[in-house]
């Protein structure tokens, strides 16, 4: 049987090497692009403007296939309101997951 050759540390995945990222200021940084915005924008609480501030497409069709993606449950699909809310918290949930600070009232 062949021995297992040891594997240079270079070779090694580079993400055990890499340090932690630091945490973005997402709520300073949203609330800098509505005050910049001609819209009054209700971000925080709202699927709809935070598309819209994200310059993204904020349409039903969008925000259905967004919610799809996203894993929102059958019965929340259904009725817009509760994917829209589902999708709002899910969409900040995977921004602070992904290195953002968002406030644990937000999510």
């Amino acid at each position: 049987a062949a021995e297992a050759v040891p594997v240079p540390p270079e070779t090694c995945n580079a993400e055990t090497n890499a340090a932690p990222m630091p945490a973005v200021d997402v709520v300073g940084k949203l609330t800098a692009m509505a005050a910049a915005n001609p819209q009054k924008l209700n971000w925080q609480t709202s699927i709809v403007d935070l598309l819209k501030l994200l310059a993204l497409d904020s349409g039903l069709d969008a925000r259905k296939k967004l919610a799809t993606e996203l894993g929102c449950p059958a019965d929340k699909m259904g009725d817009s309101a509760q994917m829209n809310i589902w999708l709002h918290k899910t969409v900040l949930a995977k921004l602070a997951a992904n290195g953002g600070n968002i406030p644990k009232e937000l999510l």
